[in-house]
């Protein structure tokens, strides 16, 4: 029967512990051990939970490890995470002892690298293409003289003043500027949301409706640049009732809002001359016509008195 019951001994330094006691000290190494932790792999069965929390997993050619974000962090990300992008994760590593098993709490999550970023660029374009927001027929006409011309962009930076100028130069035009943000955090929602305001200006109101609207953003780096390639971005110029000009950037710069706009300007510069044809150009068109007309007028009368 000594063998059938457990029996404590004098002396005896390995006494039975609970299961929660044992996961307790694991936990507790665990989280000791490894409290601050930055790993690198790649993104896969990503998911949003209802409450906000985001799941995932990462994992390279030898191991998988699940990870979670809680939902203020998953809120503030800067980039949407999908499966198969290779990512920077920071956090702490945590045991889970409802399942025996160790996960990392994800407190920041970066792209690894610009491949990562151009991936998740190519993955984001080949879907939203799917959907026809970047389809030829839905690109309309510019107006030839608009009357109103919608802004969005910083409001202190030199491309606001390029666009002034040029348009001074070539057609004086009356100019609503809708001020945001054009990098960092906040600035695709502003983005978004001023295109949605000018779209949903109703005409003849206390606020005149632009009759073409120019998004614009001076040059930079892919990641400078990257609020226009948000999708918020892209679908609020895709949906605007406005014609849009996208110019993002300098001429060898490309964002998915040039693909969603109507136009694509190389430069703000370009775009304020695609906006407004030139005064003295018309001016002289239209003496050209008058004077046509006259000679039309008297050619009759002359040839009535020969």
């Amino acid at each position: 029967m000594s063998d059938l019951i457990a029996n404590t001994r004098p002396g005896d330094n390995a006494q039975p512990l609970t299961i929660s006691e044992i996961s307790q000290l694991l936990k507790r190494s665990v989280e000791d051990r490894f409290g601050f932790v930055r790993l690198r792999g790649e993104l896969s069965g990503v998911k949003r939970a209802a409450s906000g929390h985001l799941y995932c997993c990462l994992k390279d050619e030898g191991a998988v490890l699940d990870g979670v974000m809680w939902k203020g962090g998953a809120q503030r990300l800067a980039f949407r995470p999908e499966d198969g992008l290779e990512v920077i994760a920071t956090g702490k590593l945590t045991t889970y002892p409802g399942r025996s098993k160790y996960q990392i709490v994800i407190e920041g999550l970066e792209l690894a690298g610009e491949g990562a970023l151009l991936a998740l660029l190519e993955k984001t374009r080949a879907r939203l293409a799917a959907e026809g927001l970047f389809a030829p027929e839905r690109k309309r006409r510019l107006p030839f003289l608009p009357q109103v011309i919608g802004v969005v962009t910083s409001p202190t930076g030199a491309v606001i003043r390029d666009i002034l100028h040029r348009l001074a130069d070539r057609f004086p035009s009356h100019v609503l500027v809708w001020p945001v943000l054009v990098q960092g955090q906040g600035a695709a929602e502003q983005v978004a949301a001023a295109v949605r305001g000018f779209s949903a200006l109703a005409p003849g109101g206390p606020v005149p409706r632009p009759d073409v609207v120019i998004v614009a953003r001076g040059g930079g780096s892919i990641e400078d640049l990257w609020s226009f390639n948000e999708e918020i971005v892209v679908r609020a110029i895709a949906e605007c009732t406005i014609p849009v000009i996208s110019a993002v950037g300098h001429e060898t710069d490309t964002t998915l809002a040039d693909f969603a706009a109507d136009r694509r300007a190389p430069t703000p510069t370009a775009a304020a001359e695609m906006a407004v044809p030139v005064r003295a150009d018309l001016a002289f068109t239209l003496a050209d016509l008058a004077s046509r007309q006259r000679r039309a007028v008297y050619r009759p009368v002359e040839l009535g008195r020969e």
